[in-house]
């Protein structure tokens, strides 16, 4: 563990150094670095070891933005018809997300599930919300209707920009959303020591790339502008996507929302909870 840690502190120290040093020559370009940076999946998704039901999965694939997105698809012994899409996270895989997969088919639910590029057993390197929202929406018009959505952290901010699209979705599950892209911007640039100057660089990259302002990217802007049954999950000690995000969306209470905050699950420990996935599946399974 403590070399992991210097090894952390180490590459904090690198891209502090670098991209600091770099913006007094070249602002735009200090920024571009930064931007590429903050699109860059970390972790070790890729070396997980794949569960045995997804060798018994019918494989799917498609191409998106010259990358190959790789999936699994799984049929009920009954089928009710409808469509269930697992997304995951930044840095996570759809592995992660193994024990949903038999809840939701003894429902009669068909469950799809994909690698967005840079993750998993999907090509790639890099992923941003749009990249990450189009395949939402090309999994649609591949393998659609989805009757439902079930997502986590950036994949749940995905979703909900994809459901503004998608006006035939019955059903949203936001897990942990990354409800504020300005907040997770000013925490990647806090962790990594970048200026003020050069987080603000950053912001106008990603606006320029994206040709959208950065209050786009908010799950709490879509969800006013969606009518999906849509249920929110998030945890009070959320140390990734902050709960205090999550209260002004909350206090507007949306009639089409309903919100689940528990204490003390984090981030990730959430979706894994098996009161959780309980709460999810029934979600999914009511009229």
């Amino acid at each position: 563990m403590a070399a992991l840690n210097l090894k952390h502190r180490l590459a904090i120290g690198y891209y502090k150094t670098t991209l600091n040093t770099l913006a007094l020559a070249s602002p735009r370009l200090a920024a571009e670095k930064a931007l590429d940076l903050f699109c860059t999946p970390r972790g070790n998704a890729r070396a997980i070891k794949t569960p045995p039901l997804f060798h018994h999965a019918q494989k799917r694939s498609f191409e998106l933005n010259g990358q190959t997105v790789n999936g699994w698809y799984w049929l009920p012994a009954q089928s009710t018809g409808k469509k269930v899409l697992i997304v995951h996270g930044f840095s996570s895989c759809s592995y992660k997300f193994e024990k949903y997969v038999p809840l939701l088919t003894s429902k009669g639910f068909e469950v799809l599930a994909f690698d967005a590029p840079g993750h998993g057993t999907s090509t790639g390197n890099r992923i941003n919300t749009l990249i990450f929202r189009d395949m939402i929406l090309q999994i649609e018009e591949k393998y659609g209707p989805l009757y439902g959505i079930m997502a986590h952290s950036l994949g749940a901010l995905a979703a909900s920009l994809a459901a503004e699209q998608m006006p035939a979705l019955v059903k949203l599950v936001l897990i942990a959303p990354a409800t504020e892209t300005r907040t997770a911007v000013s925490s990647f640039s806090k962790a990594i020591g970048l200026k003020d100057t050069l987080q603000s660089g950053l912001i106008a990259a990603l606006e320029q790339k994206a040709e959208r302002p950065i209050s786009y990217f908010s799950a709490a802007r879509a969800l006013g502008n969606i009518q999906t049954k849509t249920l929110w999950l998030h945890d009070q000690e959320d140390p990734i996507c902050p709960y205090q995000d999550v209260i002004p969306v909350y206090q507007k209470q949306y009639p089409h929302a309903r919100f689940l905050i528990s204490n003390g699950l984090g981030h990730s420990q959430i979706y894994k909870e098996n009161s959780i996935a309980q709460e999810i599946t029934d979600f999914l399974f009511q009229l």
